[in-house]
């Protein structure tokens, strides 16, 4: 065996890296449509129906798949984390995110949304000790500076009460991405959205049902199509993509993935619902994404991988990407 098969040289941890890499940009291609969708739905349905019914309704796919597969229930210290992680991306992030856009545009949503990719950093950094670059963090700042400074002036250079609420988003889904990544490396990328979904279904269920009969749905196929859209891609199938990227490249390093995230949503939000974008926004874009190449591209940044992160890759090539 070669050391770098082994794990011993370069060849292991960057090729581990770049896999991680793609599955996050698959993870974050699925979320870059959330946005738009649950601008969509929210038109004709409750705001209340929308984000408790799209946990609901993924929770019971989750528990359906997990008995259907005879998945092992986790342990103690697996289970609290997938609690964390429902807590800030099965609950948190859809239920502020709603009420955000309920008073502000889907593309304003998305650049507010940009800072998600640093406060990922930070929660990987504070909760899992991940060890971090200098140049990584010049790079992330600037990332994220870039895209703040976009929203201030798309905004007018004010904050709106939306902007707040999604401010309340990037927390909490920051704080999801991190506890559910540290869940990957244990069992997995699709095991853990599926064990933190079915974690929150006692929860998210009874409300959903609740806001349905307070207010019941009536809405033409697109909007359903867009609920079902944020139930099914957004809250499920984006995340067995994100997790696994998360947990294989590192979470602050694929984290950084997600500054593109903006762009590609306002680019859907362009093509699909005929919004007009700026030509400014393509250079913001393209600085951006500068700025992921260059926080990559040091040698530091490529050697201080943490050791947890190590770990996975060698748990995750041998249980295999979802098993």
């Amino acid at each position: 065996m070669s050391t770098a098969a082994a794990g011993g040289g370069d060849g292991g941890p960057r090729t581990a890296a770049a896999g991680g890499l793609l599955w996050g940009l698959v993870g974050v291609l699925a979320f870059s449509l959330t946005l738009p969708m649950t601008r969509v739905a929210v038109a004709r349905i409750d705001p209340s129906v929308v984000a408790f019914g799209r946990m609901a309704i993924a929770g019971l796919v989750a528990i359906a798949w997990l008995a259907v597969t005879w998945t092992r229930r986790p342990g103690g210290a697996e289970l609290r984390l997938a609690a964390a992680s429902a807590l800030g991306v099965v609950i948190g992030f859809p239920l502020l995110s709603t009420l955000a856009l309920r008073s502000t545009s889907a593309s304003h949503a998305a650049i507010v949304s940009g800072l998600l990719p640093f406060a990922t950093a930070v929660f990987g950094v504070v909760l899992h000790r991940e060890r971090l670059a200098p140049r990584f963090w010049a790079a992330a700042v600037a990332g994220s500076a870039l895209v703040v400074g976009y929203a201030w002036t798309r905004g007018g250079g004010r904050l709106s009460v939306g902007d707040l609420w999604m401010l309340g988003a990037v927390v909490a889904g920051a704080f999801g991405y991190a506890t559910g990544a540290r869940l990957a490396m244990r069992i997995g990328g699709m095991r853990a959205i599926l064990w933190s979904l079915a974690t929150a279904t006692p929860f998210t269920l009874p409300i959903a049902a609740a806001s349905a009969l307070n207010a019941p749905p009536h809405a033409d196929a697109a909007t359903w199509a867009a609920f079902g859209y944020v139930t099914l891609v957004s809250q499920l199938l984006g995340f067995f993509a994100w997790y696994n990227g998360l947990a294989k490249g590192g979470i602050a390093r694929v984290g950084q993935v997600q500054l593109l995230q903006v762009f590609f949503t306002i680019g859907f939000a362009a093509l699909a619902f005929g919004e007009d974008v700026a030509p400014s926004t393509w250079w913001f874009a393209a600085a951006v994404v500068a700025t992921i190449a260059w926080g990559r591209s040091s040698r530091a940044a490529a050697t201080s991988a943490p050791r947890w992160g190590e770990h996975a890759c060698t748990a995750t090539a041998a249980r295999g990407i979802d098993s």
